[in-house]
């Protein structure tokens, strides 16, 4: 019995999802659909709009076979931490061949680049050249590789893919990487047509606007209640910059004296944005200063980002009767351990899970808070 995985957020699933789950199973049939997904936080270190579980109970009803969670630590850090994490995950779990989304809808080129990030050493001397010149890490990989292959790759869906594909080699792994053309930009705020990005969705939903053609029916249902913004943390997060003050660099992503500039501009910042706005410089990106909050928020230290180097569990959030089948089929050649709950295994990397999930529930009201975070250890997995 084969697999195909796909790597997701699903912040929200929306038509270009299902346009790309559907491809997957055409390109694949017969093959269980295995999804490793990030939870109640994201790799631009924002939260996730609804919980994981909505969003499992999503990914199953529209044709994945089997949802695996990826833990906080690979989730919420950059492009090369989250591509590791979840290759490391579907090499686990025995998938032969990975399906993703790129701007260039060419693997080939993406292949040569992975290879010449590995094992050219003038790219890692020009890429620090640039570091150095204050330039942010996206901006001078794509002009060292231009500088190399003459070829341009700026785009964050190719970059993560070339992510994918090093890591695969620089893990062995046993996958064959496949993408296909987004038709969309990444980072759109405006809804264009049926297929957007999510990052247009949730604008649009922040500001009540009409979204019924750009996401599937059902996930309509799961996005008529109250939703998760980053923004309504603000106080929570204004005070942990302001009681932590002389201790912001423990955490991660907190380098190079950027802890100054929080301190300088916590005080008359009012809003998530406006603190955003004002500590940004050209070395630290919007979304490198998400992650850095987020870290902080959820009390992520750089002592733990060095002790969790490996995912340490499969965490299985979800399956169908064919997922269920799958499981079955491989569970005697996987290496790490496969739960269910939280009673399965004593863990610290699943324990700052539950705390991470514990915050994500903190802003709401004392029933609903309840509720999600019972749902941490008692409503996995989610079975169709």
């Amino acid at each position: 019995m084969k697999s195909v995985g796909i790597i997701c957020e699903y912040n929200p699933f929306h038509n270009g999802h299902l346009y790309h789950l559907n491809k997957a199973k055409e390109m694949f049939p017969n093959y269980a659909v295995v999804l490793v997904m990030s939870g109640n936080f994201t790799e631009r270190g924002d939260v996730s709009i609804i919980d994981k579980r909505s969003k499992t109970e999503i990914a199953l009803n529209y044709g994945v076979d089997l949802v695996v969670e990826l833990p906080f630590v690979f989730a919420t850090q950059s492009a090369d931490t989250f591509a590791k994490g979840s290759i490391q995950i579907l090499k686990d779990l025995k998938v032969s061949d990975i399906l993703f989304g790129s701007e260039s809808g060419d693997v080939n080129k993406l292949i040569e680049i992975a290879n010449i990030q590995l094992n050219n050493k003038k790219y890692d001397k020009l890429v620090k050249s640039y570091l150095d010149e204050g330039i942010n890490y996206p901006t001078a990989l794509s002009k060292a590789i231009f500088e190399l292959t003459n070829k341009r790759v700026s785009k964050p869906n190719d970059i993560l893919g070339i992510s994918y594909i090093r890591e695969i080699i620089k893990q062995e792994a046993n996958i064959k990487p496949h993408t296909i053309k987004r038709e969309n930009d990444y980072n759109d705020e405006f809804l264009y047509d049926e297929i957007t990005s999510a990052t247009s969705i949730r604008t649009a939903l922040k500001n009540n606007e009409v979204i019924t053609t750009q996401v599937p029916s059902l996930v309509l249902e799961y996005l008529n209640k109250d939703l998760m913004y980053i923004d309504n943390y603000f106080n929570l997060l204004k005070y942990k910059l302001l009681s932590e003050s002389t201790r912001l660099n423990l955490y991660k992503t907190v380098d190079e004296g950027i802890e100054n500039r929080i301190n300088k501009y916590i005080i008359t910042s009012r809003s998530y944005n406006e603190l955003i706005l004002k500590v940004k410089t050209k070395r630290y990106t919007y979304n490198k200063l998400n992650r850095m909050f987020t870290h902080i928020l959820c009390g992520f230290t750089k002592e733990e980002a060095d002790k969790f180097m490996n995912v340490e569990y499969l965490r299985i959030l979800g399956f169908t009767n064919k997922g269920r089948l799958y499981l079955k089929h491989i569970k005697e050649q996987t290496s790490l351990p496969m739960i269910t709950n939280y009673s399965t295994i004593k863990n610290d990397m699943l324990s700052l899970e539950f705390r991470t999930t514990c915050v994500y529930a903190s802003i709401l009201n004392e029933d609903d808070k309840q509720h999600l975070i019972e749902s941490e250890y008692k409503g996995f997995p989610v079975i169709r």
